[in-house]
């Protein structure tokens, strides 16, 4: 940690250029300096989300002091009325948004407004686009909502004192390359943020303009937002409703105003997927308005796996980050639960293994099940819609929560060889084949590579269905979990394949014909022949079922590792050296056929036909050769052999 505020501060002074007249001058980092330039082109098509995004930023500030005072009360000078004010200046041309929250101190300010602070800076710059509407969702994502100011103002101001800080700071930019930092006066903690507009954007000093920003935008707000200038006396007036939304009832509620409430909490953009709003009654009483993306966040499959519900307690503000409260495999949800039960001055500690907590969780759990059953059974489309955003997250249910394994596996959703559509597990055993006693599976890292796999040629022959997974959580669940409804899950590259109990299916049978197979006894010295050849290399040769126009594949045996789970453990250094693979013959295909007549007349004419043969199952399989030099020698040699005969 040392190390990092070390670097952080060289960082800082790398950027200052130095003492001018209005103070330190500061360049922009330069992922904000891209930022800007993005903005400054129109991301929004309603440049008024501007108010929207600051107000956001002043109702945080007050939620963080109100959290920090409930342990240092000094820090509220004696003021314990949280209030947003906004001031418009017609003559001036400028708006000012105004909050008595936690303030920032000089450091804080130059972190925050001149760097994007928040871990993941890479992954942001990587997804900005230049598309206005698809920006629009990263930018509310990284939290970085004050930089929209710059759409309409040709310079921004931000006055801030942190609270039980003595000194005030002012920030100034014109949003083109740097940014200056001075002292300031203020009176008490707070932020202020003047926004100096540009000579086409005057609309924004209007009282009644922004007024109807207030109302249609941030009416969700749980503090008070008064605007000047709006009452016939000329007194500030409240604008908002400033009452918490998720306390009242449902029916008070409109669907806009759960929309902007969503964007939010959540720093996206467009409108929930779901939402679910709710009281809880009884031995522990808590409210949750929660809601569910319409789009995937950029950050649902990083490292720590981060949740984003905040916890309140009786309606102040404790933690966004809360250990407990929803599992990892629902880190999608978005939105707050308001606790009764637990203490306002509760600890991260104490909320660790916490039964009001574990109350709260099993209670969440069980109605985002609910209500993804509803959308399910009652809307399949977008439950679909729904599935390709957040089933790779769901799955994850599948291995860690035993108690919500059932009804998880009831919305599990896959592809398979039958058609595009994705089915559920129970629609797959209910058109199982006569005879199949399994549910076959083939995974990989895309679809099209695993829909392509050779593995795939028996079953298709005889009509049998084979479910397409391509999450890596799919690795770990369905090994654990085993079967669904009593018939075992089994991977198609793993063990033999045994359809004695299943008729080919001869609109799908492509097999070249069976009558000019080689008889058993060719076979069965070709495949000696090719041990003696392969020797360690493989695990053993044998004659295949599940093979019906590629001549050659690679499985692995009934006891080892599914071939996709290994090669990804070894990717992550878990596992140094796979073990050795079984390469399976097509005794129909013309190769095979050709090679065991030339065995039979010339026992030692096999040559360099095996090591070709394993490194085509090699690269049907998509591994790496391990001798590339040797493979290409060994084809030019055949195909020089070709070219003469």
């Amino acid at each position: 940690m040392a190390d990092k505020k070390k670097t952080r501060s060289n960082d800082k002074k790398k950027a200052a250029k130095g003492a001018g007249p209005d103070g330190e001058t500061h360049v922009f980092q330069s992922d904000v300096s891209r930022l800007l330039d993005i903005v400054a082109n129109a991301l929004y098509s309603e440049k008024e989300i501007f108010i929207r995004e600051l107000i956001s930023n002043a109702a945080d500030a007050c939620d963080r002091l109100r959290y920090e005072a409930i342990t240092e009360p000094g820090l509220l000078e004696g003021d314990a009325d949280f209030t947003i004010a906004i001031d418009v200046d017609k003559d001036a041309k400028s708006l000012t948004i105004r909050d008595n929250g936690i303030g920032m101190t000089h450091d804080e300010m130059v972190e925050n407004l001149g760097t994007i602070a928040r871990s993941g800076t890479t992954a942001f710059v990587e997804q900005l686009s230049g598309d206005a509407k698809k920006d629009i969702s990263v930018i509310g994502q990284f939290g970085v909502g004050f930089y929209s100011s710059f759409m309409v103002a040709d310079k921004v101001e931000v006055i801030s004192r942190r609270a039980g800080e003595d000194g005030a700071w002012r920030w100034a930019s014109d949003g083109k390359g740097a940014f200056t930092m001075a002292k300031a006066d203020r009176d008490g903690r707070g932020t202020s943020v003047i926004v100096h507009l540009k000579d086409d954007q005057s609309e924004f000093a209007e009282p009644m303009r922004v007024r109807h920003v207030i109302t249609t935008y941030s009416d969700h707000i749980a503090f008070p937002i008064t605007l000047d200038g709006g009452a016939s006396d000329g007194k500030p007036e409240p604008v908002n409703t400033a009452a918490a939304l998720w306390t009242r009832s449902a029916s008070e509620v409109t669907e806009q105003q759960y929309t902007e409430f969503y964007r939010h909490v959540s720093h996206l953009g467009g409108d929930p997927w779901a939402t679910l709003h709710f009281r809880a009654e009884g031995i522990i009483e808590y409210t949750g308005l929660l809601f569910i993306p319409s789009s995937r966040p950029f950050d649902l499959f990083t490292q720590d796996r981060t949740t984003h519900v905040r916890l309140y307690v009786k309606r102040v503000f404790i933690t966004e980050d809360c250990e407990g409260l929803v599992p990892h495999w629902l880190r999608f949800l978005r939105g707050i639960v308001d606790s009764q039960d637990l203490p306002l001055n509760i600890s991260r500690e104490m909320l660790q293994n916490n039964p009001v907590l574990t109350r709260i969780r099993n209670g969440l759990i069980s109605r985002v099940i609910r209500e993804l059953k509803s959308k399910a059974e009652k809307d399949p489309d977008s439950y679909i819609v729904f599935w390709e955003n957040f089933g790779a997250v769901l799955k994850e249910g599948l291995y860690e929560a035993a108690n919500e394994r059932d009804d998880l596996l009831g919305l599990t959703r896959s592809r398979s060889t039958h058609g595009d559509a994705l089915i559920g597990l129970g629609d797959y055993v209910g058109r199982m084949k006569e005879g199949q006693e399994a549910i076959y599976y083939i995974s990989g890292d895309a679809l099209d590579i695993v829909a392509r796999s050779p593995q795939l040629e028996g079953f298709r022959s005889r009509g049998i269905e084979v479910l397409l997974m391509t999450d890596p959580v799919d690795q770990f669940w369905l090994p654990m979990i085993g079967a669904f409804e009593e018939k075992p899950f089994k991977s198609v590259t793993q063990g033999g394949a045994d359809f004695s109990a299943i008729t080919p299916d001869k609109d799908n049978d492509d097999s070249d014909d069976a009558a000019d197979a080689p008889p058993e006894e060719d076979i069965g010295r070709l495949i000696a022949a090719m041990k003696v050849a392969l020797g360690e290399a493989v695990k053993d040769v044998r004659a295949s079922d599940r093979l019906t126009q590629s001549a050659v594949c690679l499985v692995a045996d009934d006891g080892d590792m599914d071939m996709n789970m290994e090669r990804m453990l070894q990717a992550h250094r878990q596992i140094d050296t796979r073990a050795p693979r079984i390469l399976e013959l097509n005794p129909d295909h013309a190769l095979i056929r050709e090679l065991a007549e030339r065995i039979k007349q010339d026992a030692g004419a096999l040559g360099d036909a095996a090591h070709l043969l394993l490194d085509q199952a090699r690269i049907l399989e998509g591994e790496p050769l391990p001798d590339p030099a040797a493979f290409a020698r060994r084809l030019s040699d055949v195909m020089t052999r070709s070219a003469a005969d």
